[in-house]
Order: structure tokens, then sequence, then C-alpha cells
């Protein structure tokens, strides 16, 4: 497929990001340079998803240790700031209303649907990046 097609493929894939809330359109519009976007999600995609495992083993555990479960939402709370993914940020304050007052059963709940959203996230996130490195392979003149 021509360079011209993809990066018309990818802006449409971009837009509808947007369009779905997938990501925030004036967050993600703010990485400055071209490739930017690209690394920042694949940080994105590593951190997020350690952090999502040590939350699930955590909560795996006979007694959880709350405080814990805390220091790691918020952490992938700022670490979803990086590309705006609100959805992602909502799904964990929801799941931060059940930690909060440790009730295991309703952060199991909540948690599922935190995970939902970054694998929505992630998806996306890897399309694009698909996008722009097929584009890069076309070569800088096309």
């Amino acid at each position: 497929m021509a360079a011209a097609a993809l990066r018309a493929q990818l802006n449409a894939h971009i837009a509808g990001m947007y369009t779905d809330g997938v990501v925030d359109e004036d967050m993600f519009e703010e990485l400055p340079d071209e490739g930017t976007a690209v690394e920042v999600s694949r940080l994105f995609i590593y951190e997020a998803s350690k952090i999502i495992d040590d939350i699930v083993i955590l909560m795996e555990e006979p007694e959880v240790d709350f405080d814990e479960v805390e220091a790691l939402t918020q952490q992938l709370m700022r670490c979803t700031s990086s590309v705006g993914a609100q959805q992602v940020n909502l799904a964990c304050m929801h799941f931060g209303n059940f930690y909060a007052i440790q009730y295991k059963h309703g952060c199991l709940v909540s948690l599922a649907l935190v995970r939902n959203e970054f694998y929505i996230v992630r998806h996306e996130l890897e399309i694009m990046m698909q996008l722009e490195e097929q584009i890069a392979a076309c070569g800088p003149n096309s």
C-alpha cells in the first residue's frame, strides 16, 4: 500500500480514537515530533501492563494490601495521562471507590473494567504503531 494511503488510514484511525474517547485529542496532539506518539504509546503499554499485573497479583492475595493497591492505581492513573487514556483513568477512579472501603469483591469486578479499558486502548495504539511502521517502511521519499 502506498505511503499516502497508509497516512490517510493512520489519520482516520487516530481521528477514530479521538471520536471514540480512546485517547484525549488535546493530550495526544501535544506529542511534538513524529515518532514521539509511538514511543510514548510503547512506554504506556509496557508500564500500564506491568502495573495492572502487579495489582492483579495483590488482589489475588488472601489478605490484600489495599495501601499498595492504591499506590499502584495512582501510578497507573499517572501513566494513563501520558496518552490521555481517559476511560482507563475513569475506570481506575471507579476501582478506587472499592479499595478505599477495602471491599475485595467490588475491587475484583471493577479491576476487570480497568483491564478491559486498558485492552481497548492498547489495541488501538498497537494498530496506530503498526501503521506508523508500515509508513516508515515505505521510505522517506514516499
